[in-house]
């Protein structure tokens, strides 16, 4: 492993915020309440794709999205779970898990750039959050 010091990119930064940490992963939620948007990111340096993590990250990385998307499913009962690694516009590693509905604003096509994002309003961030920090249990601590 290398010895650069991570750190989130600046667009994810700007379209998250931050839900909480994994053993590997920050868990961050998307600003846009369309849908319910989560993000994965290997809290590891300098990666782009899975397959540059070491095995166990991988292992991790798998792990961790099973956790989040048993909640997701729990939580809301989506229609179908999509689950992406694009990359093509942020570079860094990231996970991309968003329930999605029949009546959602893009179904049934991808989601990117197709509605403009809304953002939440206060009370219905803190309720997600909320609910996805109990579902996820021991499993997620604070984000630093």
């Amino acid at each position: 492993m290398n010895d650069a010091i991570w750190s989130l990119h600046p667009r994810l930064a700007a379209d998250t915020v931050p839900v909480g940490d994994f053993v590997l992963c920050r868990l961050l939620l998307s600003k846009d309440a369309h849908y319910p948007w989560l993000i994965l990111v290997p809290r590891r340096a300098d990666i782009r794709e899975i397959h540059e993590l070491s095995e166990a990250d991988q292992q991790q990385l798998l792990c961790e999205s099973m956790l989040l998307s048993r909640a997701l499913m729990t939580a809301f009962a989506p229609t179908k779970l999509n689950i992406a690694a694009l990359g093509n516009m942020v570079p860094q590693l990231h996970v991309h898990h968003i329930a999605r509905f029949e009546t959602d604003a893009a179904w049934p096509a991808p989601v990117w750039g197709r509605v403009p994002a809304i953002d939440y309003d206060e009370t219905a961030r803190s309720e997600r959050i909320r609910t996805l920090r109990e579902l996820l249990g021991e499993t997620l601590n604070p984000a630093d």
